[in-house]
C-alpha cells in the first residue's frame, strides 16, 4: 500500500530587531524583492508577506517591522504588527546577527521562552565575521532560548537558504494551502509602487526626512505596454517639503529616476512615473490618518 506525503501549510513569522537582516533574509527566501532594504532603521513598516509554494507545500512568510521602544503614534502601530505575528506564528524566525549585542526587548523575549510554537534562531552575516564571534553569540542565545534551533547563515550570500528551507517544511504543520499557489504576496501592486520609492527616499536622504515620509499612490493604470502611475510623497513640514524637492527639483528627479528602473524590473514593463511632494501637518501622530495608510 502506498503512502502519500500528506500537504504542509502554515505560517512563519520573521522578527528581529532592526538592521539584523530580516527584509533580505525574507527575499532570498521567496526569490522576489518584496521587501525593501536599507541601512537604517525602521526601514520596513508594515507586516509582508512572501509565499512560497510546492506541489506539496505551501510556506506563507511574514516580514515584520524590526523591534524598538515607540516614539510616537506610527511606530506603535508598527510594533501593532509584530505583536500580531506573535498570535498566528506555526513556525518563528527569529533573526539575530553576529554582532547584535542581545537587546531584545524583554518582554519579546519573555514571550519566545514562554511559546509552544517552534523557533528556529538565526545568527546572520556570519560572511563577515569570526569562529569566535560566531561560538560567542551561539552559546549566550543558546543559555537565553534552550528550545531554540540554531542555524548559523549570511542572508547576503545566500549561505545556508537551502537549509533553512528544508527545516522550515519539515516543521510545518500538515494542511491545505491558505493562498493560490501561484501568488507570491498578499500585497497588491500599489504597495510595491509605494515601498520602492521609499526606498528610494531612505536611501537619498538622510537625518529624520526619511522616516516622515509616506508615500501613497493616487493612480495606478496598466496599458498593455506601459504602466502610468501618480504618486504623492507626504511630508509633516513646508522646510521638509524643500529637502525633498531639492535645488531646481534634482533630488525629486533622482528619486523618480531610480524608483522607475526598480519598477521596470519588478513589473517587467516600461513605467511613467508622476512624482508630487504635499504637506500633511503630523501625520505620524495621528491617528485617523494612519489608519487611512494602512498602519
Amino acid at each position: 500500500m502506498s503512502t502519500t506525503t500528506p500537504h504542509k501549510a502554515g505560517f512563519v513569522n520573521i522578527i528581529g530587531c532592526p538592521n539584523v537582516g530580516k527584509s533580505t533574509l525574507m527575499n532570498a527566501l521567496v526569490g522576489e524583492r518584496l521587501s525593501i532594504i536599507t541601512s537604517k532603521a525602521q526601514t520596513t513598516r508594515h507586516r509582508i508577506m512572501g509565499i512560497v509554494s510546492g506541489e506539496d507545500y505551501q510556506v506563507v512568510f511574514s516580514d515584520t517591522p524590526g523591534i524598538i521602544k515607540p516614539l510616537y503614534k506610527l511606530q506603535e502601530k508598527m510594533m501593532q504588527f509584530v505583536i500580531s505575528a506573535f498570535t498566528d506564528a506555526d513556525l518563528f524566525l527569529l533573526i539575530t546577527d553576529v554582532f547584535e549585542d542581545i537587546q531584545l526587548e524583554e518582554s519579546y523575549l519573555q514571550r519566545l521562552q514562554k511559546t509552544d510554537t517552534p523557533i528556529l534562531l538565526l545568527i546572520n552575516k556570519i560572511d563577515i565575521s569570526t569562529q569566535e564571534q560566531l561560538e560567542e553569540k551561539l552559546l549566550k542565545w543558546r543559555e537565553k532560548l534552550p528550545k531554540a534551533e540554531i542555524i548559523a547563515i549570511s542572508a547576503l550570500k545566500k549561505f545556508n537558504i537551502d537549509r533553512i528551507m528544508g527545516r522550515i517544511i519539515e516543521m510545518l504543520p500538515a494542511g491545505d494551502a491558505f493562498y493560490n499557489k501561484e501568488e507570491f504576496t498578499d500585497k497588491p501592486e500599489r504597495f510595491f509602487v509605494s515601498e520602492i520609492i521609499r526606498e528610494k527616499i531612505l536611501l537619498n536622504y538622510k537625518k529624520e526626512i526619511p522616516y516622515s515620509v509616506e508615500v501613497i499612490v493616487n493612480s495606478f493604470v496598466e496599458e498593455e505596454k506601459i504602466i502610468k502611475m501618480q504618486v504623492d510623497i507626504l511630508v509633516e513640514r513646508d522646510s521638509q517639503k524643500g529637502i525633498i524637492i531639492g535645488n531646481k527639483g534634482a533630488a525629486l528627479k533622482r528619486v523618480g529616476t531610480q524608483a522607475r528602473k526598480d519598477m521596470e524590473t519588478f513589473f517587467k514593463k516600461q513605467v511613467y512615473l508622476e512624482l508630487f511632494v504635499k504637506v500633511d501637518k503630523d501625520w505620524r501622530s495621528n491617528e485617523n490618518r494612519l489608519k487611512n495608510f494602512g498602519y
